[in-house]
C-alpha cells in the first residue's frame, strides 16, 4: 500500500464514520442551539483536542495497553459511563428546575437557565469535549484496531500515524461547521420554554444512554 492510497483509504473510512449521528453530534447540537455560539466550538475544539491525542497515543503505542489490560479498560468504561451519565442526569433535571421556577415565578439565573450549558465562554465547551471524548475507551481501542492498518511499512510511524489523526479532525471541524449552522438557524424556533425543555431532555436521554451502552456493550 502506497502513501497516498493509505491516505485516501483512511480518508474515506473516518469521512463515514464522521457523519455516523453520535454523542458529539447531540452536544454540539445542542449547546449551538442554545445560542451558545461560542462554547459550542469549545465542544467542537475539545473533541477534536481528545481524537488527535487518541490518534498520537495510538501512534506510539501506548493505547495497545487498554487492549493488553482489561483493568485499565474496564476503568476507564466505567468512569466515562459514570461522566455520561452525570451529565445526561444534569441535563434532564436542568429542564425540571427550569419548569419548576417557571410555574412558581421564581427568577433564575443564567448559569441555572443553560445548566449544564453555563456562560457561552470557549473554555468550558472545550473541557467538556475534551473530557467526554477522552473518557471513552471505545475511541482508543477504535485507533489501535484502524491506525495501524493504514501506516505503510515504508513510512515512520509517528509522524504518518499523525498525519491520519489529522484528517480525522480536518473532517471533524468541517461537519461540526455545518452542524453548528444548521442549529444556529434553527436558533429562534428553540427560543421557547418548552423546545428548550424538549431538546435537553432528548440531548440527556441521548447522553445517558451512550453512558450505559458503554458499560453495558462488549
Amino acid at each position: 500500500m502506497t502513501a497516498a492510497t493509505a491516505l485516501w483509504s483512511f480518508a474515506a473510512v473516518v469521512g463515514l464514520l464522521t457523519l455516523t449521528p453520535g454523542l458529539d453530534t447531540a452536544l454540539i447540537l445542542r449547546t449551538s442551539a442554545l445560542g451558545l455560539r461560542r462554547r459550542a466550538w469549545g465542544v467542537v475544539l475539545g473533541v477534536q483536542t481528545g481524537t488527535l491525542i487518541w490518534g498520537s497515543l495510538t501512534s506510539l503505542g501506548v493505547t495497545a495497553l487498554l487492549t493488553a489490560s482489561q483493568l485499565a479498560y474496564q476503568t476507564l468504561r466505567w468512569v466515562g459511563a459514570g461522566y455520561l451519565v452525570w451529565m445526561g442526569a444534569r441535563m434532564l433535571l436542568s429542564t425540571w428546575r427550569r419548569r419548576t421556577g417557571a410555574a412558581t415565578g421564581e427568577p433564575h439565573g443564567e448559569e441555572l437557565d443553560l445548566a449544564p450549558g453555563g456562560p457561552d465562554r470557549l473554555l468550558p465547551g472545550w473541557r467538556q469535549g475534551t473530557v467526554t471524548n477522552l473518557l471513552n475507551p471505545k475511541v482508543g481501542v477504535f485507533y489501535v484496531a484502524l491506525l495501524p492498518q493504514f501506516v505503510p511499512p515504508a513510512e515512520p510511524h509517528l509522524a504518518f500515524g499523525l498525519l491520519l489523526t489529522s484528517v480525522h479532525v480536518l473532517f471533524g471541524l468541517l461537519w461540526s461547521a455545518v452542524l453548528i449552522a444548521f442549529a444556529t438557524a434553527l436558533r429562534e424556533r428553540l427560543r421557547r420554554p418548552a423546545a428548550r425543555r424538549l431538546m435537553d431532555r432528548i440531548t440527556g436521554i441521548v447522553v445517558i444512554g451512550f453512558g450505559l451502552r458503554l458499560v453495558l456493550g462488549d
